[in-house]
């Protein structure tokens, strides 16, 4: 089978009839979706998207995103997708996607209270019983650039500022097709779209679903009601520990893991539910997994999925292959990803254990809460911009539920209560970011004018333990 941009068109001929999207309220053949598609793209058209242009979506997985998303790829409009966020972080990034003047497409999954610049203009996105009334109408041209792009998912680099990480259909088909030649997934499957689209972790299980012409379920009800039903799911461990406890029904038969470190009590707990669950390794570069296996005891992350390269120098990590995104966006420009060697420096550390890799950890100062990136300057840099605090440190934790949590060390004459460093960072900070703990800087002996965060996460743990 050929792929091209309009994959759904492929099962709405070959399988019109086969169930092809559940939403809380609808269910859909692969006929039906290809047709409020095209309803769907008229309606973006009307409001001034044509093929060339950007439209940022803000929100959380929904009906009306998998929709404005697949109407994006027939217009051949390019979708940037971020999570909800104050205001001034999302001028930020729309400052990073669109040049100095331009009009900016903007759309909201949800309710939206912060008031964005005059030259923003705001896309509505209708709902499933909305979009089925709109008459489809032959498409305006653009007299844009065109652009083989298809999708921009937001990374941060080491010191928290925001990149723009651009993939072609192409590069997420193959990584889709890498994966599914090992983790079996078929038409009378049904993967829920369980991690947020904005993460490209949940753009892979949106292509995934394509490419094998199953089912995508879209729910908004918890984990434990959406997983109903599902046969396919990724999760980070902290929801696949949560539907375990819960000990609600499960259809369950294949989970991808990643996030953070996957106990193998959880895989043999899983396994005895009929559940067989693998750990993959990826980022955002690279269009989701690059290596993955079935859990087991060791510690390997799994061997390189097809259409993916990897190598290990001086104990980092680089990766190369057809999955690469084609590079960082910029006011409308790629900025390339890899020099000219064609390899991507991911900033891991890690090693070869026979085929499969081992992750060591991060070159940086990252780490990963439930599933999200985070980073200690960025936390450190909104702490001391508070009144009366001269410096901050950000050590993560270890957290049985989310993997790890941020604790902040904070120099300062009296420490402030949490409830006044939560209400000072309302507006600065995502609330995944804030820490749950704060403590008074040490007195350490060090060596010179740098405070050693080696020396203060040893002290972190004698005082929490």
């Amino acid at each position: 089978m050929t792929f091209t941009n309009s994959l759904w068109k492929l099962w709405a001929n070959a399988s019109p009839n086969s169930r092809a999207l559940i939403t809380p309220s609808y269910t859909l053949n692969w006929r039906e979706l290809d047709g409020l598609v095209e309803r769907y793209s008229a309606h973006l058209n009307t409001q001034g998207l044509s093929k060339g242009d950007v439209l940022t979506i803000v929100g959380k997985n929904s009906s009306e995103l998998v929709l404005a998303y697949l109407a994006s790829l027939n217009l051949g409009v390019l979708v940037a997708m971020t999570m909800p966020q104050p205001s001034k972080k999302l001028e930020q990034k729309l400052d990073t996607l669109y040049p100095e003047g331009k009009l900016r497409f903007v759309a909201f999954t949800g309710e939206h209270g912060e008031a964005l610049s005059a030259k923003t203009k705001l896309i509505s996105l209708p709902s499933i019983e909305e979009a089925s009334g709109i008459t489809p109408h032959s498409l305006k041209q653009s007299l844009g650039e065109t652009s083989d792009l298809a999708s921009i998912v937001f990374t941060s680099g080491s010191t928290g500022n925001p990149k723009a990480v651009a993939h072609t259909v192409k590069q997420h088909i193959a990584s889709a097709t890498g994966l599914l030649k090992y983790f079996e997934f078929g038409s009378d499957d049904t993967w829920l779209l369980s991690l947020p689209m904005y993460h490209v972790s949940g753009l892979a299980i949106f292509y995934r679903w394509l490419v094998a012409g199953a089912t995508l379920k879209v729910g908004n009800q918890g984990l434990e009601k959406d997983i109903d039903g599902c046969t396919h799911a990724s999760l980070v461990a902290t929801q696949l520990r949560r539907l375990l406890d819960s000990e609600c029904p499960l259809s369950l038969s294949h989970v991808l893991l990643g996030g953070s470190h996957i106990p193998n009590q959880l895989a043999q707990e899983a396994n005895q539910r009929g559940i067989t669950t693998w750990l993959g390794y990826g980022m955002t570069e690279a269009a989701s997994t690059v290596t993955a296996k079935p859990v087991d005891e060791s510690n390997t992350t799994g061997f390189v999925l097809p259409q993916r390269r990897v190598k290990v120098e001086d104990g980092r990590i680089y990766i190369s292959g057809e999955t690469l995104a084609s590079g960082y966006f910029y006011q409308g420009k790629l900025a390339p990803l890899v020099d000219g060697t064609g390899w991507f420096d991911s900033k891991d550390l890690g090693q070869w254990v026979d085929d499969q890799l081992l992750i060591i950890g991060r070159a940086d100062n990252q780490f990963i809460s439930g599933g999200e990136n985070i980073h200690c300057e960025e936390i450190e840099q909104a702490l001391s911009k508070l009144s009366g605090i001269n410096q901050a440190i950000v050590v993560p934790v270890e957290d049985r539920e989310f993997g790890f949590r941020p604790v902040a060390i904070v120099d300062c004459d009296e420490l402030p209560t949490q409830d006044w460093f939560c209400e000072k960072l309302v507006g600065r900070l995502e609330k995944f970011k804030l820490p749950i703990e704060y403590h008074r800087m040490p007195v350490l002996d060090q060596q010179g004018i740098k405070v050693s965060r080696t020396d203060l996460a040893r002290w972190l743990k004698r005082t929490r333990s």
